[in-house]
């Protein structure tokens, strides 16, 4: 008897002790599953930055470098937030200029998200992106800038500088893991 409740325990022993392994490995694979599909999921959000120039300023002292808007300015800024009303933004960035934050002003208040205000000579893409992820970002800067800042997000030199009389371009770069299109649209309005 005594063999047949060693050779019983032997196998019970054998049993737990397997049954114990199947759970660690079990558990070991649950881990790095979700650790994978954690790692896959940060990787494939999506992220897609609309970036727009500031609308028509003042023209009336060339000294002033500071402008405001005028009419046909303040028009085109309260257009855009009916071109861009059925988008949720994460996070809005303007340069620190009078020009570019009342570009914002219609979108900023409809949404109550204050602007991130921004240096465009001092963006870091790779930090910024990170700081984006998954988010729909609105980026407002000049007819020099946003071209470069399409640039700078696509790691390509496709766009070239603005003429100094154009404020209809709306670009719009979705980027989701290593991949990313740009699409460059016109508003004449």
């Amino acid at each position: 008897m005594k063999t047949k409740k060693t050779a019983f325990g032997s196998f019970f022993c054998f049993f737990i002790k397997n049954y114990q392994m199947r759970k660690i490995i079990l558990l070991c694979f649950l881990f790095i599953a979700m650790a994978t599909l954690q790692a896959q999921e940060s990787v494939e959000k999506t992220t897609t930055y609309f970036l727009i120039r500031h609308a028509e300023k003042v023209r009336e002292n060339p000294a002033d470098k500071n402008p405001d808007l005028n009419e046909r300015g303040f028009q085109r800024a309260e257009n855009w937030e009916k071109v861009l009303q059925h988008i949720s933004f994460d996070a809005i960035y303007s340069t620190d200029y009078k020009r570019t934050l009342n570009t914002v002003v219609p979108i900023s208040k409809k949404l109550n998200l204050a602007p991130i205000i921004y240096n465009p000579s001092k963006v870091n893409f790779e930090l910024f992106q990170l700081e984006n992820l998954g988010k729909n970002v609105l980026i407002v800067g000049h007819s020099n800038t946003i071209p470069q800042f399409v640039n700078g997000l696509i790691k390509q030199q496709k766009y070239q500088e603005m003429e100094d009389d154009e404020f209809s371009h709306l670009y719009i770069v979705t980027i989701k893991g290593k991949e990313n299109t740009d699409l460059l649209l016109y508003f004449d309005f």
